[in-house]
């Protein structure tokens, strides 16, 4: 066979970091369901504690199965290690916990995840770090933002929920001529490392939410941080161990190891999906503006292009009438799940303003670049032709 990096990635989603040989024969990793392992000696464990023998001790630092998870992880994203989390919420949290102190200044992306700006707001903030919101699609701004005393660069591309791009390679190049200790931290939940490998764009550290497209299958929660293997050994024992406990189990391990075997595939047919859906949104009467950069209108469809393979399966879109217009299609979807979440088998539709985003104040949402009436899709692995229709009759059922 030949060597991993000469391999497909979708061949590499399915093979690299198991061999059945070393597991009986078993085709599909065991899931290794213990807390604690036992030592052939007493020096042999008290090595392992110290970090001076490699091998697992207890279940909240690693596990096997749990390992071959972040082989594949880091080898997909092309990092040098990786760690797998209990939520994306846990895999953000231990990494800048491990990353920042009182004094600290973090500087984030003028729109994130409502959660991610929760703890960003509300978390660090607390604790003493300062945290400065920037418009990252802006690189004289960015670099006009950074002080002594910044530590981190994070941001999501594109971002949940509008679809703004950031320039991965521009921000990371700018941010390390300035000063090299910054840490640039890209959120690739939107893409994955199927469509999208922020490390080799110049970034430090790549977060996933595990729960989206790398499960796949909505039946899980999860998260996951890649990057190089001495900072992720300090966010393995300090965020993880220490800080936050947000252990992944063995089982969640297992069913992310499977979702990745059809990661390749799923995407494909995600963003398939998702090109047909934009297209009929953009030429519909009783929409305002499509966000997706797969549509040449789109501002970053150019940008996206350079960075991305693909242009993912998320929508944004704003309806003529507003708020009112975009809760009645909602609320007429028939096929089409309202839910948040997004990367499922199921196409999803949403109102981040009352949803995924209400930990926003109305006045946040504003400065932030979220508006009142932003519908948020994410396409599913349906027939392209019957999620068109779903949301024919629902936008001609609330136009009405």
């Amino acid at each position: 066979m030949p060597q991993n990096n000469k391999l497909a990635f979708a061949t590499r989603s399915i093979h690299v970091g198991y061999d059945s040989k070393d597991c009986e024969g078993s085709l599909n990793p065991p899931i290794y369901m213990t807390s604690t392992f036992s030592f052939d000696s007493a020096e042999q464990g008290g090595a392992r504690f110290a970090g001076e023998q490699p091998g697992h001790f207890y279940s909240r630092i690693s596990n096997p199965t749990q390992a071959i998870l972040e082989t594949r992880l880091a080898d997909l994203e092309e990092g040098e290690a990786a760690l797998a989390c209990a939520s994306g919420m846990g895999a953000i949290t231990a990494t800048l916990w491990t990353l920042v102190a009182p004094g600290d200044k973090v500087l984030v992306d003028k729109t994130v995840y409502g959660c991610t700006f929760a703890y960003m707001e509300h978390g660090l903030k607390k604790f003493g770090v300062e945290v400065s919101y920037v418009d990252c699609t802006d690189l004289d701004a960015v670099k006009a933002a950074i002080t002594a005393d910044t530590k981190v660069l994070y941001f999501e591309t594109p971002v949940n929920p509008n679809m703004r791009i950031m320039d991965i390679a521009g921000l990371s190049a700018l941010v390390k001529d300035v000063n090299p200790e910054i840490k640039v931290i890209v959120d690739n939940t939107y893409c994955t490392p199927a469509l999208q490998r922020p490390l080799t764009l110049g970034a430090d550290l790549v977060v996933h939410s595990a729960t989206k497209y790398l499960g796949g299958h909505g039946d899980l929660i999860a998260g996951a941080v890649i990057g190089d293997a001495t900072t992720l050994e300090q966010i393995r024992l300090v965020g993880l161990k220490d800080m936050t406990g947000a252990v992944i189990s063995p089982m969640t391990a297992f069913l992310i190891l499977r979702g990745l075997k059809t990661l390749d595939l799923r995407m494909e047919r995600h963003c398939s999906n998702a090109q047909q859906v934009a297209e009929m949104l953009e030429s519909h009467p009783a929409v305002e503006q499509v966000f997706f950069p797969g549509l040449k209108s789109d501002p970053y469809h150019q940008l996206a292009s350079q960075q991305m393979s693909r242009f993912g399966g998320m929508i944004a879109l704003e309806l003529k009438g507003g708020m009112d217009a975009g809760i009645k299609m909602l609320n007429k979807l028939k096929l089409i799940k309202l839910a948040v979440s997004l990367g499922d088998a199921e196409t999803l539709c949403e109102h981040p303003a009352s949803m995924t985003h209400s930990a926003y104040t109305p006045e946040e949402r504003a400065r932030h670049g979220i508006t009142e009436g932003l519908v948020r899709i994410s396409i599913g692995l349906e027939a392209a032709e019957d999620i068109i229709a779903d949301l024919e009759q629902s936008l001609s059922a609330a136009t009405a």
